[in-house]
């Protein structure tokens, strides 16, 4: 499995995060994401103890700035859509530096970029203090489907094979002397792209007839060995879901003072 690492998120440390169980910290991300997204729009404190809590975490994991920041450079095309809405959303109109803005617009695009900013770290930190298989073996213990488990594992592994082929195959394009300089280029990556959808699919074809050989059944054999979480993980887990739904609740003026 070279190059199955390619793709793996997980930053090698210590600290409580690191030594909680994986199924402790799915529940406790997909709770709080939750909660996020439970948020209104318009209680801009509330998101922005939502942000303190994620960078404590992140904190907390000796997670590097500019590796947060550059895991969240995937959530640029959420970032454009919600720059236009104050241009496309009807609505009474505000200025903004001499620019008539929509209010609602404005309202819903800040709603999308803080949910999808907040989500995206808690995502990070889980991503980044649990390795994968960890992250499988807690799914396993919280009854996810066996077929589910079975085809995020093999995507997870072959998702690193095929980068890594696509790195050599820019390595073998450039070592004839390609570069893709004008838009002349798009026929040689467009041919590419082919090769590496019918390499991939050959090989694809190729492992499952060799694990079909070795008796596979549609399911991964036995089952992954993980130590059980201690009450006082679960107790952290759901503290942090609790702060969650407080920090929600009081941004819907439910809670003491609120945070709208």
């Amino acid at each position: 499995m070279a190059g199955a690492h390619i793709l793996d998120p997980f930053q090698p440390g210590s600290g409580a995060l690191y030594r909680m169980p994986a199924q402790c910290k799915i529940v406790a991300a997909f709770g709080y994401v939750i909660c996020v997204v439970s948020t209104p729009i318009t209680a801009g404190r509330a998101f922005g103890v939502h942000l303190l809590v994620l960078v404590g975490l992140c904190t907390a994991a000796r997670l590097r700035p500019l590796f947060v920041l550059r895991r969240l450079a995937v959530e640029l095309p959420f970032l454009a859509f919600a720059a236009a809405l104050p241009f496309v959303v009807g609505g009474p109109r505000v200025e903004v530096l001499g620019v008539g803005l929509s209010r609602p617009g404005l309202e819903q695009g800040f709603g999308l970029l803080a949910r999808a900013t907040l989500g995206l770290m808690t995502v990070i930190v889980l991503a980044a203090t649990t390795p994968t298989r960890d992250l499988l073996v807690g799914l396993e213990r919280l009854r996810m489907p066996a077929v589910i488990l079975a085809v995020a594992s093999f995507m997870i592994r072959y998702a690193g094979l095929i980068v890594d082929q696509m790195r050599r195959m820019s390595v073998a394009r450039r070592s004839r002397g390609h570069e893709a300089r004008s838009l002349r280029a798009t026929g040689v990556l467009a041919a590419s792209l082919g090769t590496l959808f019918i390499r991939s699919y050959e090989r694809g074809e190729r492992v499952h007839l060799a694990m079909l050989a070795r008796g596979y059944t549609g399911t991964i054999p036995g089952t992954l060995q993980v130590t059980a979480p201690r009450p006082v993980q679960w107790t952290l887990a759901a503290g942090l879901v609790l702060l969650g739904v407080v920090i929600a609740l009081a941004g819907w003026g439910l809670g003491p003072g609120g945070l709208s």
